[in-house]
């Protein structure tokens, strides 16, 4: 096909600010752990905002993750499986900020 691989149809970016910027390294672990093993989810990513020195770029976050699926039905399962619903609970409290984005790409 022509042009960069599109990573998934269904796309989940998310991106939350914590009470406390120190848990950072501690949710992005428990992300990987527990969000990107769900079945399903067919492209992933967790990390801490990338300073480019860009006026423009949001970089007012702690933690940013994003989450692909090839369904809205794939989609679906994610969101009530329990290793998300469980995640989402747990740290709820320790957040400040959630920004989530859906976006389809229905070229895949």
């Amino acid at each position: 096909h022509d042009g960069p691989m599109r990573p998934a149809a269904i796309n989940h970016p998310v991106f939350i600010t914590l009470n406390d910027e120190g848990d950072a390294a501690e949710l992005i672990a428990d992300c990987d752990r527990r969000l990107a093993t769900i079945p399903g989810v067919i492209a992933y990513y967790c990390g801490t905002p990338l300073d480019t020195g860009r006026a423009t770029v949001d970089a007012n976050y702690h933690v940013g993750l994003y989450v692909g699926f090839d369904t809205v039905a794939d989609y679906m399962a994610y969101i009530s499986h329990p290793n998300h619903v469980g995640l989402v609970n747990d740290w709820r409290p320790r957040i400040k900020v959630l920004l989530v984005r859906d976006v389809f790409d229905k070229t895949p």
